[in-house]
Formats: C-alpha cells, sequence, structure tokens
C-alpha cells in the first residue's frame, strides 16, 4: 500500500509511531497528485514547495515535541472560497481570478495551530453557485468513478481530491448541499454541521444565513478528526455558537439499539432513482437488525423547499456579491470611460451565467414591490420547514434520506436546463434552510457509481451521526472501495 492510500488517522498514528515522516506522506500525496491530476483536474492552485516546507517543520515540531497534535503533519485540501493567506482565492470565478488573501480564515488557523499541511486549494462551481463543478470559470471537474461524470457541486473538487487518493482530507462549503451531494456523487464522506458550529470567518459569503464549512474524508472516523480541529466558538464571526465541542472521535460505545430511525415518506416518492431507493431500504434494514426502529414521519410542507431556497439565497447573493464591483480587487475593465461603466463591464465580463442569474433572481425578489411577495414569504416557508423537522425530532432520533434523486450524470446533460440542476437539491437544501447537521456516507454502489445515504439530525447532533456513521462503516464495506483510476502514463 502506498502513502497516500492511508486515511488520515492511520497517517496520523504513522506519524506518532515514527513509522512515516510527513515529508514521505506529502512527497507520497504530491506523486499521486501529478499521476492522476491531469484526469481529475480536482485543484485550482497548489503551492508545492510550501506544502513540502510546512511537512519539513511538522517534522521538526514533532522531533522537538513542540505544539504537536494528532494532526500534525498530515495534509488537507481547501475548496477555494476559503482564504489561505498567500494562496489565490478565486472562489471558481474570473472577478477574483488574482485575489490572492492576506490573512488566513479561522478555519486555516485552526489546521496550521494543529500543524496539517495545506497542499493547495480545489476547484468548485463559481462563487459554489452549482450542483456539478460545470460552473467553474476555470473549467469542470471530473468525476473519479467515471471521468465522464460530474463529482457533484459546488465542493466538486474537495471531493474528487478525496475520492481520487489526492488527499485524505479537504474542506468544502455547503450552502444548500455542496459538501453532501458531491461526497455522495463521489463515494466519500462529507458532514455538513449545524449553522454556528463552524466559524465563517474568512469564507467568502454567498448566502450568510446558510454557508456553513465542512469536512470531506475517505469514511467517518477520518471526518470526525478533522471536525474536532475547525469545529468551536469564533468571537470573529457573530453567527457561531457559544457552545462546548465534545471529542467528535470518542465513538467507541455507540449502538444503534433502540435508536429511532426517521424515514420521511415524502423523500421517497416520485423521481427519486430506484437504486438509490433500494440501497437506502437496505441501509434501514442492517440498522433494523442492530435494534434500531424504523419510524415513517411526515413532511407535508416540504414542497416549498426548493421554491423558498431559489429566493433567499439567490437574494443574500445579490447583497454579498455587489462587493464586487471592479474598484476594490479583483477584476476591473479599464477602457470604460466612468465609473458606472466600469462597475457594469467589470460584472459582466468577470461573472459567469449562473451567478448572472442568481444575481438577476435575487434583485428581483428583493426590489420594492416584490420584497413582499416573494422574499418575505420565502422566509415564512422557511420557518415552516423548521417546524416541520422539530415535529419530525418528536418521534425520531435521526432522519435517513436520499442524498440527491439521481446517480452522478454526465458532463453537460443538465447544463441546458437550470431547473433539472436546480433539482439535485431537493433532499439537502432543506436541512441548510433548517440549520441542521446533514452528514453523508457511501451506502452501496449501483455498477461502478457510488450512492450514498443522508442522515439528519437535530441541531448540534454531529455526534450522534457521525456515531452512527462510523457504526455502519464498521460493519460494512462500501466507504472501502476506491475507483480504478489509471495514473497519467500507465
Amino acid at each position: 500500500m502506498e502513502l497516500y492510500e492511508l486515511t488520515a488517522l492511520e497517517m496520523s498514528r504513522r506519524l506518532e509511531s515514527g513509522e512515516a515522516t510527513s515529508l514521505e506522506l506529502v512527497e507520497s500525496v504530491l506523486k499521486r497528485i501529478d499521476s492522476v491530476e491531469p484526469q481529475v483536474r480536482a485543484f485550482l492552485h497548489m503551492d508545492r514547495e510550501k506544502a513540502l516546507e510546512e511537512a519539513r517543520q511538522a517534522d521538526l515540531r514533532r522531533r522537538r515535541g513542540e505544539g504537536v497534535t494528532p494532526m500534525t503533519g498530515v495534509p488537507v485540501a481547501i475548496k477555494d472560497i476559503i482564504c489561505v493567506q498567500g494562496l489565490p482565492n478565486t472562489c471558481g470565478s474570473r472577478i477574483l481570478e488574482n485575489f490572492i488573501p492576506p490573512y488566513d480564515a479561522t478555519v486555516i488557523v485552526r489546521l496550521r495551530d494543529a500543524g496539517a499541511v495545506i497542499l493547495g486549494k480545489t476547484n468548485m462551481d463559481e462563487f459554489a453557485m452549482g450542483s456539478s463543478t460545470e460552473n467553474s470559470a476555470y473549467g469542470p471537474t471530473y468525476n473519479p468513478w467515471d471521468l465522464e461524470r460530474v463529482p457533484g457541486g459546488s465542493s466538486g473538487g474537495s471531493a474528487a481530491a478525496v475520492a481520487a487518493g489526492e488527499a485524505p482530507l479537504a474542506l468544502g462549503t455547503d450552502t444548500g448541499g455542496s459538501v453532501r451531494q458531491p461526497a455522495a456523487f463521489c463515494g466519500v464522506t462529507g458532514l455538513k454541521p449545524t449553522y454556528g458550529r463552524i466559524s465563517r470567518y474568512g469564507v467568502v459569503a454567498y448566502a450568510s444565513s446558510l454557508d456553513q464549512v465542512g469536512p470531506l474524508a475517505g469514511n467517518v472516523r477520518d471526518a470526525a478528526f478533522l471536525l474536532n480541529v475547525i469545529a468551536g466558538h469564533d468571537p470573529k464571526d457573530s453567527t457561531s455558537a457559544q457552545l462546548e465541542k465534545p471529542d467528535y472521535l470518542d465513538l467507541e460505545d455507540n449502538s444503534v439499539r433502540n435508536l429511532k430511525i426517521g424515514f420521511p415518506r415524502e423523500f421517497y416518492g416520485e423521481g427519486l432513482d430506484p437504486a438509490i431507493k433500494e440501497s437506502l431500504l437496505a441501509f434501514g434494514n442492517f440498522l433494523e437488525k442492530e435494534g434500531a426502529h424504523l419510524v415513517e414521519v411526515s413532511f407535508p410542507n416540504i414542497e416549498y423547499a426548493l421554491p423558498a431556497y431559489y429566493i433567499i439565497a439567490p437574494s443574500e447573493a445579490s447583497s454579498n456579491l455587489a462587493r464586487y464591483d471592479g474598484s476594490r480587487y479583483g477584476h476591473r475593465n479599464f477602457e470604460a470611460q466612468d465609473i458606472m461603466s466600469m462597475f457594469k463591464k467589470s460584472r459582466q465580463e468577470g461573472f459567469g451565467a449562473e451567478v448572472k442569474r442568481r444575481i438577476m433572481i435575487g434583485t428581483y425578489a428583493l426590489s420594492s414591490g416584490y420584497y413582499e411577495a416573494y422574499y418575505l414569504k420565502a422566509q415564512k416557508a422557511r420557518t415552516i420547514l423548521k417546524n416541520d423537522y422539530d415535529a419530525a425530532f418528536k418521534e425520531c432520533d435521526v432522519l435517513l434520506t436520499p442524498t440527491a434523486p439521481c446517480l452522478p450524470f454526465k458532463i453537460g446533460e443538465k447544463t441546458d436546463d437550470p431547473l433539472k440542476m436546480y433539482l439535485c437539491d431537493i433532499y439537502t437544501i432543506s436541512v441548510n434552510l433548517a440549520g441542521l447537521p446533514g452528514l453523508v456516507f457511501p451506502c452501496g454502489f449501483h455498477g461502478h457509481l457510488p450512492i450514498g445515504a443522508q442522515l439528519i439530525g437535530p441541531a448540534f447532533s454531529e455526534k450522534t451521526l457521525l456515531g452512527l456513521g462510523a457504526f455502519y462503516q464498521k460493519r460494512t464495506e462500501h466507504h472501502l472501495r476506491r475507483p480504478a483510476l489509471a495514473a497519467v502514463g500507465s
């Protein structure tokens, strides 16, 4: 087994025992990136020398016993919407093509303090607006399980990097499913934490009331490992929850006996791929045999989730993206004769089609005479959906749902019909609207394509979800499968 094939926790154990150095691990991962990146295209930016130097420093810290943590020397990839000092932060957009942040996001500060090695920045849908990573201004990322298919989005680069063995851990962001859906499409584990569990400071805003940073990893325990480092209160983020952080890796005694697993009947109806439904029902049967109780619950207002989300998120995007006008940073049109023309032309040239579409939708929804008819109604629908979740959790402990209605689709298959693309988020967006945690991991395969199960819990129940996921993965092998991705030149 090559070093890059180790799980993050296995890497940590080898570093601690002295069986491997961080430099050896990072060199192995970089060699893997060199061999498969031309096919996958998961990364937008890398600084190999800096990563190697961070690995050397990690080894030095370990030899000296200075500030060593279990994460010291473990490599991590970062979605290109999270600020890393000295590395470009494009958000997959031309408008930020040359922007290099002068500071680290809080999650990066915490990774650095723990001694992690930053590998580089991963590809994404422009400003996190998309479900396939085809909206990137720098070209799509390809699914390692089938290079003709999408890896999901918007954190497709991070998910594909983990699946392809280019990184044991990665950070993504999730506004409407952007960690969970690519995790499902790429056969890895992804967690969208409770809103407020992880700091958003230094993360470029798409929709501020929905955005959350989340870990992507090869398995549940590795995701818990990364969550342990980045979670916790941050005074720099006014939405950060002032709650004590549990040890997410303390999952040894977890059991599913007497746990109530809810099946929302509306999530298993028309439009769900039969292969996905079959795998989820098999997962439910497994849990029942292990002592869990299956409970059918109802979400009578779930039909409002998609329209509510696609009013609220674009409205917040319209406000957040107003700052990109060419006057302070990012792309600027230098041929304009006056400042208004410069604003218009800079934005016209810098933003892609999907971002422009959502800005226009949001601006319209917030405009005079339409605010109450659209945005205010969407916020009321959001409250109703949150009430549906509250009612469901009175009957069960955890919800088991699909992540996406379909298997990974082919590149270009949905780009001409935005509504079809938006429907890919139908099972994930309500979790963001309610501010709840959601965990996704593989529960089966259809042919060579992975199928992801989604567990949803009450606010701040990440440990329960991780415990259930770890229990499942200890007894199954879906998460151990890796794509048959041939190295370039082999």
